[in-house]
């Protein structure tokens, strides 16, 4: 109990410092603005080590896409993700709820760096226009589109089926997918204490290719991403 509340305390006062330290680059290139988001990854790894002796291991690295256009689907256990991903690729662009663009100051990054939020389970003028901003997004930028298929955290026992808008990107975008799998949910776990002396395993896993139908795309990316967290635990 000590040491999740030392981790707390020390891991969110680490964001907010960063966050102010790198508020002038709001007024700055993007670029400058995404290194930001790395140090809170290297921040968020370096705490879990010190605070609850978790380990990290990435394997798969062999299978990181380069040289061409791609995007990353991954399994979403907890906010692990979101913060470490950024400093295996290079600074995902992130599709996320819309509401997090109204935590501040860390909602005016969200949308410095070009986030693509979205209203869950609505049906709005912005919403009908969030495909045309993927393919824009990703057509005038080298940066990987970063999408969590499951559609939220969920419980590393649970395995909900993936949700069909990730078909339709693929579909979409008409290129290569990244699919990752990590068992983050082990250590920090949703809305549950996190848990020490525990290792946390990042699967990249190989590239599927781009023509396939957006139903097989899905079943083959929601098989490969299981299959590997089945074999983490």
């Amino acid at each position: 109990m000590i040491r999740n509340i030392l981790f707390t305390i020390f891991f969110f006062l680490g964001i907010v410092l960063i966050s102010l330290v790198f508020l002038p680059t709001l007024i700055m290139s993007t670029s400058t603005t995404l290194v930001g988001g790395k140090v809170m990854g290297h921040w968020a790894k370096y705490c879990l080590r010190i605070f609850l002796s978790v380990k990290i291991n990435i394997v798969g690295k062999e299978n990181i896409i380069t040289n061409e256009k791609f995007f990353i689907a991954c399994s979403h256990q907890s906010m692990f993700e979101t913060f470490v991903l950024q400093t295996i690729f290079n600074a995902p662009v992130f599709i996320l709820k819309k509401e997090l663009l109204k935590i501040p100051i860390f909602g005016l990054y969200l949308k410095k760096i070009g986030s693509i939020s979205i209203k869950r389970n609505k049906t709005t003028r912005e919403n009908l226009g969030f495909f045309d901003e993927i393919l824009k997004t990703v057509s005038s930028s080298e940066r990987p589109l970063l999408i969590f298929p499951q559609g939220t955290r969920v419980l590393p026992e649970d395995k909900p089926k993936f949700k069909k808008g990730a078909g339709r990107i693929y579909e979409a975008l008409k290129i290569k997918c990244q699919p990752v799998a990590i068992n983050s949910g082990y250590v920090w776990p949703k809305n549950k204490p996190l848990k020490g002396n525990k290792i946390i395993t990042i699967s990249i896993l190989k590239s599927i290719e781009p023509g396939l139908g957006k139903e097989e795309f899905l079943n083959i990316l929601e098989n490969n991403i299981y299959s590997e967290l089945d074999k983490m635990n």
